[in-house]
């Protein structure tokens, strides 16, 4: 089975996306399950796990809804207030939920480059354990070292990390390759051995990026992180704003296309499976 490791379904008119304006216009706009099936099926992926984009209870309250009701959503990423003393109870609230997989924090937007090192309570990453569910990391190159810290103090939680850690691909890879290849290589290597998202990519790339622009990054995490532990995800669909859904899902293909069949699958839906226990 293909599967779509990440994507968003949302509602302005909820309110509570703070980083969707209106004038993001080709966002502006809810997007649904109706919205995605023609462009899953066109490239042949049958379930997605559906991401968090908002940091509200309401947000991951509103995806588990729409997941009751929708046979291609496979899971759900939601969010909680992992600082909050009432984390736990949260948990709990959702571990009934069997689309209910992982918890995501948006790091990238909080202020404090550090606070994934020191304000999740203990508690609560070990509820998050306990109930084997995962966490996806959404990160830049400058939150590595806190990211290291904390996965090393919780070795038997499931981590991946987002869109390949966002490399800033516009900026070339004369100024925009370090500190992010080290920062992934730390990463791989951790004992854990962590995940990692072949998503996003094109989100941070010029307009006219192609697959040779994208080719080192690809190439990049395959190394570090191999085949067995990546996963393909469209980031569909922030993607709309710079790229198309098949156009990714090919140039994605194509870039691993050298690998070994059994590899290529696991890319593109075992790993995602077998992480997020679909």
């Amino acid at each position: 089975m293909n599967i779509d490791s990440h994507q968003h379904y949302w509602d302005p008119s909820r309110g509570d996306y703070g980083w969707l304006t209106p004038d993001m216009k080709p966002l502006y706009r809810v997007f649904g399950p109706d919205d995605l099936a023609p462009l899953r099926e066109s490239v042949g992926v049958q379930r997605t796990v559906v991401v968090q984009a908002a940091p509200t209870l309401d947000e991951t309250r509103y995806l588990l809804d729409l997941a009751r009701h929708e046979e291609s959503i496979a899971g759900v990423v939601g969010w909680i207030p992992l600082d909050s003393p009432d984390a736990s109870k949260f948990i709990d609230e959702f571990a009934p939920e069997p689309k209910f997989k992982a918890v995501r924090p948006m790091l990238q937007d909080l202020p404090d480059d550090t606070w994934i090192a020191h304000a999740p309570r203990k508690d609560a990453i070990e509820r998050l354990i306990d109930l084997d569910f995962a966490f996806d990391a959404l990160i830049f190159a400058r939150h590595v070292p806190s990211l290291i810290e904390f996965v090393e103090r919780y070795p038997k939680l499931r981590v991946v990390i987002d869109h390949g850690a966002k490399p800033p691909i516009r900026d070339g890879l004369s100024s925009g390759w370090q500190p992010w290849a080290d920062g992934i290589a730390q990463l791989a290597a951790l004992p854990q051995r962590i995940h990692c998202k072949l998503s996003g990519l094109a989100t941070e790339a010029n307009a006219n990026w192609t697959g040779e622009t994208l080719k080192p990054y690809v190439a990049h995490l395959l190394e570090h992180f191999g085949p067995e532990r990546l996963m393909w995800g469209s980031d569909w669909p922030v993607l709309d704003m710079n790229g198309s859904y098949t156009a990714w899902h090919s140039t994605a293909r194509n870039l691993t296309s050298h690998l070994e069949k059994a590899d290529q699958a696991a890319i593109f839906g075992a790993n995602a499976r077998a992480f997020y226990r679909l």
